[in-house]
Parts: structure tokens; C-alpha cells; sequence
């Protein structure tokens, strides 16, 4: 039987972040489940630099369908977790089923990829975070360090059960990472 990857997600999830996953988990043979809070088509947001501009810029992009609701969600079924980042995090991390969706994760020591913004999610469960180390887009690092985590400056980290991710650039790495630990 396949592996199965559960990958969070909301409304301004940005495009690259969910779609490189997703696509690279099908193309693997992986049963894939995109979960955000109602299942329903999300909008995915393009995040970009602009010359003189000092952040990010953010455009709509694709349509995406999401499969379950987190409420539907038994993460006992999943053998991988993915999260991507965007504005989803934000807003997501608020849901009363995120953070033991996340936690089981982190408890079973199942393979968990998280890129840029996602560590958003982390600061509503900062238990399974304390003394471990990862890597975040850098406006992330203060809810990375208030969760008992230490910081990595680096486009890609591994922590044990944990791969994590600076920016969708990071992605070829991330993924080869988290297949890597998936499939041992």
C-alpha cells in the first residue's frame, strides 16, 4: 500500500509551496489529502520580490481544491505531513483542530515538511517545538523563537522528524528530504 501525506492548507496558501508538494507526492505514487478548514476550491496566492519594494508582494494565482476539512481529518491515517506556507498559516493555526493535527506529528515522530510561513502553526503548539531547530521565512523567526525553537539562517534544516524550509526556492531540497524520511 502507498504512503499517505496529509498537506494543510487554506485560502492565500501560496501557489509554489502547495502545488511543487503536491505534485511531487502524485508523481511518487503517494495518496495525497489537501485539508483546510471546509473542503471546498482554495485560492492559492503568488508570493514575489519586486525591485524596491521592501517585502514581498502578493498576486492571486490558482484555484486548488481542497479534499476534507480538518474536522475530518484522523491524522492516524497519514504517514507524512506537509506545510506549506503563504497567508494560510496565519489564519489556519486559529482552528480548533490544527494544532492535534499538527501535535500527532510531532508525538508519532512522522515525517513533517514546513516551509516559510508555517511555522505560524508552531506557535499555537509550542511544546513540540522546545530545544528543536528549523529554518522559516525570516519574518517568522520571533514566533520560531517564542516557541522554545532556536533559529536556523539557512534555506533548508533538518531536526530529526522535522524538514523545514526558508521560501518555495528551498523546495527541490525540502522534498527530497521529506521523501527521503518518508520512505525509510
Amino acid at each position: 500500500m502507498g504512503k499517505k501525506v496529509l498537506i494543510l492548507a487554506g485560502d492565500a496558501v501560496e501557489a509554489l509551496e502547495i502545488f511543487y508538494p503536491y505534485y511531487r507526492c502524485l508523481e511518487a505514487g503517494y495518496d495525497v489529502t489537501i485539508a483546510a478548514p471546509s473542503a471546498k476550491k482554495l485560492q492559492t496566492v503568488l508570493h514575489d520580490f519586486v525591485d524596491g519594494v521592501d517585502t514581498y508582494i502578493e498576486r492571486t494565482a490558482y484555484g486548488l481544491e481542497a479534499h476534507s476539512s480538518f474536522a475530518d481529518v484522523d491524522p492516524a491515517q497519514f504517514d507524512g505531513l506537509i506545510i506549506p506556507g503563504g497567508r494560510a498559516p496565519e489564519y489556519i493555526r486559529l482552528n480548533e483542530h490544527v494544532p492535534s493535527l499538527v501535535s500527532h506529528f510531532f508525538e508519532t515522530n512522522k515525517p513533517i515538511a514546513a516551509v516559510c510561513h508555517a511555522a505560524q502553526i508552531f506557535a499555537t503548539i509550542p511544546e513540540v517545538l522546545k530545544g528543536r531547530e528549523l529554518t522559516a521565512y525570516i519574518a517568522c523567526k520571533p514566533e520560531v523563537q517564542v516557541a522554545g525553537a532556536t533559529y536556523i539562517d539557512a534555506n533548508l534544516h533538518t531536526d530529526g522528524n522535522l524538514v523545514s524550509g526558508h521560501a518555495w526556492p528551498d523546495l527541490p531540497g525540502l522534498m527530497r528530504e521529506f521523501i527521503q524520511k518518508l520512505e525509510s
